[in-house]
Parts: C-alpha cells; sequence; structure tokens
C-alpha cells in the first residue's frame, strides 16, 4: 500500500475503526490462546512440576478465577478511563507474566504467573466492547461483538493443533516466552495508535459517543448496583456460567486428555478434535450476530442452543467413547453454540444506559470466566474419584467412568442454562 493510499485509509474514520479494532483484537486473540493453552501443555506441566488432576485444574482454572472478578470493575475502568488505557495496562500484565510463567520452576511459581496473566486479560475483553460501542452503530453492534468474540475463537484454534505442533518443536518454555515478547509489543501499538471514539481521534461522531461523555464515579456506582439488583442480568449471568463455563472447560482443558486416554492416540492428535471447537467458536458468533441484527430474533435462538448444547454433553456423558466423528462434532457444535449465547450481549447493551455499557457488559461477561474457574476444578475432582493410581509417562490416567461422570456434570450444568433460557425468552417483552 502507497504512502498516498495509506493516509486515505488512516482519515477515514469508517476504515480507522476496523485498523484500531484489529490492534484491540489481536491482544485479546493471545488472551483466549493463554487461557486454553492449558489442554496442549496438560502432560508437559504435569511432568515438569508433578501435578495431580486437580492440581492442573486448578492452575488452569486460576486465570478464569481472576478473570471472572475483575469483569464488573474492568467495566468500571473501561468506563471512566478508555478502553485504550485499560487494554493497554491488561496487554502489558499479562504479556510479562506469560514470559514469567515459562521460567516458571514451581507449582507455585506457575500458579502465581498464571494468575497474573488471568488479571492482565480480564482487562481486554470488555475494553474492546466498549470501542465497539463508541465506534459503531447500535444496529452493528451484534455483528461486532459476535467479531470479537470469533478472535477468541481463533485464538482457541491457535492454542490447539497449532500451538500443538509448535511445542512439540520448540517447547512449552520457549513457545511460551515468545508469545509474551510478541505481546509486549503488541501492547505498545495499542497504546500509541489506539483511540477511545472517533471525536478523540479528531473525526466527528459516528456515534454518539464522545471523548468526554464519560459518567463520573457516582454515576458509575449507580450503574453498577442497578445491574447488580436486575434480576434479569442474574439469570444471563448463570446461562453464562453453565454454558461458557462447561465449553470452556471441555475445549481449554479436559478435552484433549479424554480424547488421548479413552481413544488411545497423540496430542497433537486429540487437539484436532479441540480444533474443531475452535472452528465453531471462530465461525458461530458472527453468523449468529449478524443474522440477529437483521432479524431482531434472540431469545428463540437463544433457548434452541441451550437445548442442543445440553443434548451433546448428554451424548458424551451416556456412551462415554461414542465413534470419533461423534465426539469431533459434539465439540465442533460446543463451540459454534457461543454465537448463539452472544446475543445476550447486545441484549444487554440494548437494557442499559450508553454511558453504563462497559460495567453491565463486564457484570455479565464474568460468568462465563467464573464457570470457567469452578467447573475444571470440579472436573478435575470427579476424574482424581475415579483414578485408579495408574500412570503413563508420569502424567495420571483416568477411566471412562471418570470422563462419563465429568460430562454429565456438563450436561446437569446445560439442564440449568435452559431454564435460565426460557425464563429470558418468556419475559422479553416486559
Amino acid at each position: 500500500m502507497t504512502a498516498g493510499a495509506l493516509g486515505r485509509v488512516w482519515g477515514d474514520p469508517y476504515r480507522r475503526r476496523w485498523i484500531l479494532w484489529g490492534i484491540l483484537a489481536a491482544s485479546f486473540l493471545l488472551v483466549s490462546l493463554y487461557r486454553l493453552s492449558t489442554a496442549v501443555l496438560a502432560a508437559d506441566l504435569m511432568r515438569a512440576l508433578s501435578m495431580s488432576g486437580a492440581q492442573l485444574g486448578t492452575l488452569h482454572a486460576v486465570f478464569f478465577l481472576v478473570y471472572s472478578l475483575l469483569q464488573l470493575p474492568t467495566g468500571i475502568l473501561v468506563d471512566r478511563f478508555g478502553p485504550r488505557l485499560t487494554a493497554a495496562a491488561g496487554a502489558a500484565v499479562m504479556n510479562l507474566a506469560a514470559v514469567w510463567f515459562a521460567l516458571a520452576g514451581s507449582y507455585a511459581t506457575a500458579l502465581a504467573a498464571r494468575f497474573l496473566i488471568g488479571l492482565g486479560g480480564s482487562l481486554i475483553f470488555v475494553a474492546v466492547l466498549r470501542f465497539c460501542a463508541n465506534w459503531y452503530r447500535p444496529d452493528e453492534f451484534g455483528t461486532m461483538s459476535g467479531l470479537s468474540f470469533a478472535v477468541g475463537g481463533a485464538g482457541g484454534l491457535l492454542a490447539t493443533t497449532p500451538l500443538a505442533v509448535v511445542v512439540s518443536a520448540a517447547g512449552w518454555r520457549t513457545t511460551m516466552a515468545v508469545l509474551g515478547v510478541a505481546g509486549i509489543a503488541v501492547a505498545a501499538v495499542l497504546l500509541l495508535l489506539v483511540r477511545d471514539t472517533p471525536s478523540a481521534a479528531g473525526f466527528s461522531a459516528i456515534t454518539e459517543a464522545s471523548a468526554h461523555d464519560r459518567p463520573s464515579t457516582a454515576e458509575v456506582g449507580r450503574y453498577a448496583a442497578r445491574v447488580l439488583s436486575d434480576r434479569w442480568a442474574w439469570a444471563v449471568a448463570l446461562l453464562l456460567y453453565c454454558t461458557g463455563g462447561v465449553q470452556l472447560t471441555l475445549i481449554g482443558l479436559w478435552g484433549i486428555p479424554y480424547v488421548v486416554q479413552v481413544y488411545d492416540v497423540s496430542v497433537t492428535t486429540a487437539s484436532t478434535i479441540t480444533l474443531l471447537g475452535g472452528i465453531g467458536t471462530a465461525v458461530g458468533p458472527p453468523a449468529f450476530g449478524w443474522l440477529s441484527d437483521r432479524t431482531g430474533v434472540r431469545t428463540p435462538v437463544v433457548v434452541a442452543a441451550a437445548v442442543v448444547h445440553t443434548a451433546a454433553l448428554a451424548t458424551v456423558a451416556a456412551v462415554g467413547d461414542p465413534p470419533f466423528f461423534v465426539v469431533g462434532a459434539v465439540f465442533l457444535t460446543l463451540g459454534g453454540l457461543v454465537g448463539a449465547f452472544v446475543l445476550t450481549y447486545p441484549m444487554v447493551r440494548a437494557r442499559y444506559d450508553d454511558r453504563a455499557s462497559g460495567v453491565a457488559l463486564g457484570a455479565i461477561n464474568g460468568a462465563s470466566f467464573f464457570g470457567a474457574a469452578t467447573f475444571p476444578t470440579l472436573m478435575g475432582t470427579a476424574l482424581d474419584a475415579y483414578w485408579t493410581g495408574e500412570l503413563l509417562d508420569g502424567v495420571r490416567v483416568y477411566t471412562m467412568t471418570g470422563y462419563r461422570v465429568a460430562f454429565a456434570i456438563g450436561a446437569v450444568a446445560g439442564v440449568i442454562a435452559i431454564g435460565c433460557a426460557t425464563w429470558l425468552h418468556r419475559t422479553a417483552g416486559k
């Protein structure tokens, strides 16, 4: 691209917003890669740090625990200080911690580094959504939230077979260190180039957002109190806890060990199953978001998705070792249906004042990750309960019964999600 063409792109707010969104999206892609990398790294980590299944589950889950707890505070920070500063600070902390994780020599050090990766990563996604709310119209927000989630799906894709191949060639420590250094560079570019609103970038408004249109601390407190006292918001949060939490746990941690041990294949081969989950997460959200923006249909789709999600989990729980292609279809379905559950985000934005969009979106966004913080340890404990004491290359070998119980836990959570989705549909017009 010539300098003149680049100048024209940079001088057009409708084009520049895509460049700025892309920079933010690059940081969020790393968030997703880090949070789901544990599945590929599981055997290496258990060998290097002598971990049990419950300890591995806790190491995986600590990212999601801190991530979930900081979503509401992140919404407050984004509303008060803007997405640029919030995301840049989060990206710097996350990637410095990734380098530290690569150097970890003990379980305690790895746990602390993983905690900081989650802490930094927790600041980025709500910042991306707030940026979209500032730079894109309300009738574009469903599509943009779907595309933003799709970036997470792309990170999930990279955290499967591609990551397994790189780790096999270079080792997990080198891989994590290189990712951390690259992420620090992205954080610097984000700080230098991204602007919170069109007016802050010197353009007339695309939306009603203004660089000076930020709520006061008192207003943020009132917005937060309203969201936290709203039964509707709690129903959305429980729905996301039961669906997103289980999906992130299976794709991000226990899916690969399940396939490796039940079907007796390599980690690289098993990662193709979770790769399908990543493909679903990359394709589903933008597709559902685009269709929903154009049809206005949201809650019926969420109800149907909850039913299919639960049926998919129940199938594996009932059979234990269905044909390999069925397992692939289940993971693809779980990933793709994330797009239906993402429809709750434009619903939330429409329900609350635009000036409170960060607080509202942060409050519900934390639910999926709180689920991803609790389900790994819960499923890991169930697996440990059925462990026979057998080890293979220093890694615990779990029984078919243990894995069936783990999937059954997900199916029970799915039944709860169906109830929440049905209530949201019945109250949508009120």
